[in-house]
């Protein structure tokens, strides 16, 4: 519960930070832009459901591509790598969860329905890079995130994307219900366009 609130404190200061910002200035926002979006950015999320009792944060980066498809409307491209890091004495167990090494890759749709504030939908693949120090059986699985953020312009073609987004995966081992990875994340990125 508190960190829902934490989260939708943070969503809507993005938002009026973004109002502000764009009743101040006439900018070019990225709603109307006509050349591919780049982006870096790194991320940094908190852990939830019961893949909370293992893993608590994690920290990582990504690069994404925003390709215009109609007015407002994009198809999306992401890469990235995140480390997840593993509790130590688990619940006095005396066990310590093994860091995990996952490189997310999806595509999906960004729709801006007011001009510097956007939702976002992604799905694809979360690949594990150390399956055998996990114990996961699969190297693989599917992995959704949906996203909302704000895409500020400062200067030029120069933007800050920044968002927060819910990512989960299906399990990565059939047998056992808790290898599902899912994670509240805020994303902060240098975003660029070219022609």
């Amino acid at each position: 519960m508190k960190n829902s609130i934490k989260t939708c404190t943070l969503l809507l200061a993005f938002i009026g930070l973004s109002l502000a910002v764009n009743a101040q200035t006439g900018a070019t926002t990225a709603s109307s832009a006509t050349g591919i979006i780049y982006s870096v950015g790194v991320e940094s999320g908190i852990s939830s459901g019961n893949f909370n009792n293992s893993y608590r944060w994690n920290i990582g980066g990504s690069i994404q591509a925003d390709i215009p498809v109609a007015d407002q409307f994009y198809a999306t491209v992401n890469a990235g790598y995140l480390n997840f890091n593993g509790k130590d004495n688990i619940n006095g167990s005396g066990f310590s969860a093994p860091n995990i090494r996952l490189l997310p890759v999806m595509a999906g749709l960004k729709f801006f329905p007011i001009k510097v504030f956007y939702v976002q939908a992604d799905a694809g693949a979360g690949f594990a890079l150390n399956k055998t120090e996990t114990g996961f059986t699969k190297t693989a699985a599917f992995l959704y995130a949906p996203q909302v953020g704000v895409l500020l312009n400062v200067g030029g073609k120069n933007y800050i994307d920044a968002g927060v987004r819910y990512e989960a995966t299906t399990k990565y081992d059939s047998s056992v219900e808790n290898s599902k990875i899912n994670f509240f994340e805020l994303r902060i990125a240098y975003a660029f366009e070219i022609r």
